[in-house]
């Protein structure tokens, strides 16, 4: 064998034997529930430990020291304990998850997303099926989380059924859902949303100053097609090979079996699917009126506070629920309403571990954010980013790598931004540095770093789906399963940026590079 040859593979036997160390050592970690429980107590601890000391980073909120909040005290405990429960039913993931998951049960178990995983399968290439899935995780964004509820574990079943490794769609699918957060050619909610923190940090600076809801459109739609190729790339040349090797499936594992579809069965199909069309095209309706109740204050329908973008998680439950149904009745299999509610109660079933996860995520989140060791946390990687007084390019990248950092610590994009903003944005601008540019590059480090932090509040909810296939599957694998992409992912973008800065193609509808003074 050639020098050439063995070179790849030594490569490759390095990389694994890095991710598998990185696995060996994470699985060793508790039960997710039960390390969300310890980095409460951490938290607790730290600010009190903390809460002592005085800080001269100002708190962009208040304009004042940033003061470390004592969660040990009487008070702060009593606190605790009396919130315990709405801390927990507050919890936006639970309801998003939950809710979405009745209406995907009742079109799983009457099998109309099964029926529609065969045609789709008849008409894709399997060599195609990988930049699919990644793709359709990308266009999830516009629905806000519904990628997380329907695209990841949907890739789990479409990979089984071909017989490929399940676990690899699921981290193909949860590295274009989450990874690629930020990169679609279709406006979605997040465009506005971070556009108005990006305006109201800028104007600390800048009164007058007025920015595009879409000043990143185009920067984010071209990203898809490298992030697609990168994800592309890494599942069936590196990560694959590397399951298949690692990683035996279980026996009896409860998929969908893609057989051959039957005349009754595409009759059905037809029926369900024309009922799906219609509930969509009643909505878009409904929606197109200038005074519809769709649309928010201004008359937009994509803003993040238009009631269409605060109804997406019940709409996706309705347009599984109906289309379920029609199926369920048309093939045979609801005989009564009594088996709709039994598909509801199926897909119940297997949210148990998820559901006690949810409760310590919640508990832990709801501290850090009290004890305002994040916003201490930001403050001072933006201060120390601006002490090092770099070109703009370097600052630039500096920025991606920090955001990328922080954001193992606070998953929010829009709180995280919202604590950052007002000093990033402010300090770029006087560096000659478009509140633009300053987004995108926000953007790209808070997408990133998604798919390894445990501390995403759908990241145990990941490892629920990875545990249909391998029971044993841990916070430790998913990790060293999605560090690859996350790293290859925060290179990559930050080149292209930097790329796509330097050849000036536009970010947006009225962006710009630079700002002058």
């Amino acid at each position: 064998m050639s020098s050439e040859a063995q070179a790849p593979q030594s490569e490759n036997g390095r990389l694994a034997r890095i991710l598998d160390g990185i696995e060996k050592v994470g699985n060793k970690l508790p039960d997710p529930a039960i390390l969300f429980l310890c980095l409460m107590l951490v938290v607790w601890g730290v600010s009190a430990l903390l809460s002592n000391m005085t800080f001269t980073e100002i708190d962009p909120r208040t304009g004042e020291a940033v003061v470390i909040k004592n969660l040990l005290t009487a008070e702060s405990l009593t606190s605790f304990l009396t919130g315990m429960v709405k801390t927990f039913t507050a919890f936006a993931p639970l309801g998003v998850v939950l809710v979405a998951m009745l209406g995907v049960g009742v079109a799983e178990h009457s099998g109309f997303i099964n029926t529609a995983l065969k045609k789709m399968l008849r008409i894709t290439p399997v060599k195609l099926i990988t930049p699919a899935v990644v793709a359709v995780g990308i266009i999830s964004h516009t629905a806000t989380d519904a990628g997380y509820v329907v695209v990841i574990p949907l890739a789990g079943v479409i990979f089984y059924a071909v017989g490929r490794h399940p676990i690899a769609g699921i981290m193909a699918a949860f590295a274009g859902v989450s990874g690629g957060f930020c990169a679609n050619f279709i406006p979605s909610a997040i465009d506005p949303l971070l556009q108005s923190f990006t305006q109201t940090a800028a104007q600390t600076l800048d009164a007058d100053i007025q920015l595009n809801p879409l000043n990143n459109w185009f920067f984010a739609a071209s990203s898809t097609l490298p992030i697609i190729g990168i994800i592309w790339y890494l599942t069936d040349k590196v990560m694959e090979p590397r399951l298949m090797r690692s990683t035996p499936l279980d026996e009896g594992i409860d998929a969908p079996a893609l057989d051959e579809i039957g005349e009754r069965e595409n009759k059905a199909f037809r029926w369900a699917s024309l009922a799906m069309l219609g509930s969509m095209v009643l909505v878009a309706v409904l929606a197109m009126p200038e005074s519809s109740t769709l649309r928010d204050a201004s008359g937009s329908l994509t803003n993040f506070s238009a009631p269409l973008m605060q109804a997406i998680v019940p709409l996706i439950f309705i347009f599984f629920v109906i289309p379920g149904v029609v199926f369920g009745y048309a093939n045979g299999v609801f005989q009564s309403s009594a088996d709709i509610i039994k598909s509801m109660n199926k897909a119940m079933e297997g949210m148990g571990a998820y559901i006690v996860m949810a409760f310590f995520c919640s508990l832990f989140i709801a501290a850090f954010s009290q004890s305002d060791l994040g916003v201490l946390l930001a403050v001072k990687g933006a201060n120390f980013l601006q002490s090092l007084g770099m070109p703009a390019g370097v600052t630039i990248v500096g920025m991606v790598f920090l955001v990328g950092f922080v954001n193992l610590f606070m998953g929010s994009a829009s709180a995280k931004w919202a604590l950052i903003g007002p000093v990033l944005v402010p300090m770029l601008m006087q560096l000659n540095i478009s509140p633009d540019l300053s987004q995108a590059a926000y953007r790209i480090g808070d997408s990133s770093t998604n798919i390894i932090t445990p501390l995403m509040p759908y990241f145990p909810l990941v490892v629920v789906y990875c545990q249909k296939y391998v029971k044993n599957t841990g916070i430790g694998t998913l990790i060293a399963a999605m560090l690859p992409y996350s790293m290859a992912l925060l290179a990559a973008w930050t080149a292209w940026l930097l790329i796509y800065w330097g050849i000036g193609l536009p970010l947006g509808l009225g962006a710009s590079y630079t700002y002058g003074l």
